[in-house]
């Protein structure tokens, strides 16, 4: 893969701590704005980045590239992702995707048409401890029921509450628990459970977004919650019960660091078998392989499930009278 990153912010930085270790990754080129390019030339520096550019039609038009990391904030995502694809380029794209279906399937139209590579950078789907624990929801019988909760207090909520409104608070730039948040909570349940047969958010909105709020999915024979907090904090972990056991897992859902198997009748096992200390590493390692080998049955596949995730947060969204964008 020859990568151009578009994006300059926190979650670049940590990309980049873990890309070293996969050489087969071509850093080729970084894009952001004016403002950012002391953070680009640092990052050029400590990781080797061949070039840095400031305008995005150069850049595509310029660099030696196949790939774009589109790491935005996730109002320009939709924007980016199609300049990028128009381009030729494959594109991974930073979660949310976008910020409703309609943009996503324009998206998804336009790869197809052309024959490209377009995948959601969403670590979870990616992680063996997620897929072992996918094979472990077989020993708990029939699953009833289902609690995430990601809350985690935002030092950038005091700022809100004074009256400045950072992107994560702004609902014309995608901003919300929802979508910041409670985001990981749907790709972790959709990804084990499917698509649901309804969808209910209670949200806490103020001034238009939501800063936190309880997601409701109804399955046929199981009940989610999906808990996300930007306002207020509490002990971050999820939990999937099983008329036959349970599963506990300790920390953010996408990262999955790793988690607890109580089967009814005996001890707790725990259960870590990641290959990597850094989230992000086994997406990307599957993403290079899949652009490598053209592997568009495998992009299909993945999107499938990007689509079930983005029609579950248009109907939260609707249900809480939010709009975004």
């Amino acid at each position: 893969m020859k990568l151009a990153i578009f994006g300059a912010g926190m979650i670049v930085k940590d990309f980049l701590t873990m890309i070293d270790n996969l050489p087969e990754i071509k850093l080729n080129a970084i894009m952001g704005v004016e403002n950012d390019l002391p953070v680009m030339k640092q990052f050029q520096t400590e990781h080797h980045i061949k070039e840095i550019y400031t305008n995005v039609a150069e850049c595509l038009q310029k660099a030696d590239i196949d790939t774009v990391y589109v790491a935005l904030p996730n109002f320009l995502h939709y924007k980016f992702a199609k300049l990028d694809l128009e381009a030729g380029k494959n594109v991974i794209c930073e979660k949310p995707f976008t910020l409703n279906s309609q943009q996503l399937a324009e998206l998804k139209d336009l790869a197809e048409n052309k024959h490209l590579i377009l995948v959601e950078a969403i670590t979870n789907q990616y992680l063996t401890n997620y897929r072992e624990l996918k094979q472990d929801l077989k020993q708990l019988g029939d699953v009833k029921v289902v609690e995430c909760n990601y809350s985690q207090y935002s030092h950038r909520y005091d700022a809100f509450l004074a009256g400045k409104v950072l992107p994560v608070f702004d609902p014309k730039k995608g901003g919300g628990a929802l979508m910041d948040l409670n985001i990981y909570n749907i790709h972790f349940v959709v990804g084990l459970l499917g698509a649901p047969s309804k969808v209910h958010y209670y949200a806490n909105v103020e001034r238009g977004v939501d800063t936190s709020g309880v997601l409701v999915l109804d399955y046929p024979e199981t009940k989610v919650i999906c808990i996300a907090a930007k306002d207020c904090t509490a002990e971050v972990t999820s939990t999937v019960q099983g008329n036959k056991g349970s599963i506990v897992v300790k920390g953010p859902t996408n990262v999955l660091d790793s988690y607890n198997k109580q089967l009814n009748g005996e001890d707790d096992i725990h259960v870590d078998k990641k290959v990597c200390q850094h989230r992000m590493y086994e997406e990307f390692q599957e993403f290079n392989k899949m652009i490598q080998d053209k592997d568009l049955t495998a992009a299909k596949s993945r999107m499938d499930h990007s689509v079930a995730v983005m029609k579950v947060v248009d109907t939260a969204l609707a249900d809480a009278h939010i709009k975004l964008g």
